[in-house]
């Protein structure tokens, strides 16, 4: 598998090469956490996100379909005492309903066939007025063209399977019935779009 592979050198992408949208990433998550927070962190890869999601709450499990990439990042952050590492897919996530405050899902849906029942699987374990928190890479440019990392990253084997401007990831996910959603743009290399979503509060898909 492509991440199982690059894994080893996936951390000279995010702390050189876009370090300053990555910077940025792990600032705007950190924003919306809080201490009381139970949180499931899917695609999890290197760690990117988990070090700075266990200070901020309560307890973490950080997943990752990639056994490789959840290797290196349990060998970061397997000390840490409210984290747990698991391996999962984020199409069959094998937790309750409304089992979390917050479910982090990065740089994940762009990789999908099927990114809607990705996130219907993040919607049905958070809880009822809980945070669904989907940061993603920006592979389009405003022109229309694919970003130049971004079309290196792809040629190597990543196969996205879409490619989103902040006004498109706006689209998608109101076309998947999120209307009130908050968005942060983080500029770099690969610009990354922060957006948070609300559960509904009566637990219902939107």
């Amino acid at each position: 598998m492509f991440w199982d592979n690059v894994a080893w050198i996936y951390d000279v992408f995010a702390n050189v090469i876009n370090r300053r949208a990555n910077r940025a990433l792990c600032a705007e998550v950190e924003k919306v956490l809080s201490p009381a927070d139970e949180v499931l962190e899917c695609a999890c890869g290197t760690g990117l996100l988990s070090g700075v999601i266990a200070d901020k709450c309560k307890s973490l499990i950080a997943t990752d379909f990639s056994a490789n990439m959840l290797k290196r990042a349990r060998k970061k952050y397997g000390n840490r005492d409210n984290v747990t590492f698991r391996q999962a897919d984020i199409l069959h996530l094998d937790y309750p309903d409304n089992r979390f405050d917050a479910v982090v899902a990065a740089n994940v849906i762009h990789l999908l066939d099927d990114p809607y029942k990705a996130l219907a699987e993040l919607n049905r374990v958070c809880r009822p007025g809980g945070k669904i928190i989907v940061p993603t890479y920006m592979n389009q440019t405003d022109k229309g063209t694919t970003n130049g990392v971004s079309g290196a990253i792809g040629k190597a084997g990543a196969n996205f399977k879409r490619e989103f401007t902040l006004a498109s990831y706006k689209k998608f996910f109101a076309d998947a019935g999120y209307r009130n959603a908050s968005y942060a743009l983080c500029p770099g290399r690969i610009p990354c779009a922060v957006a948070v979503l609300v559960k509904d509060g009566k637990g219902d898909t939107p």
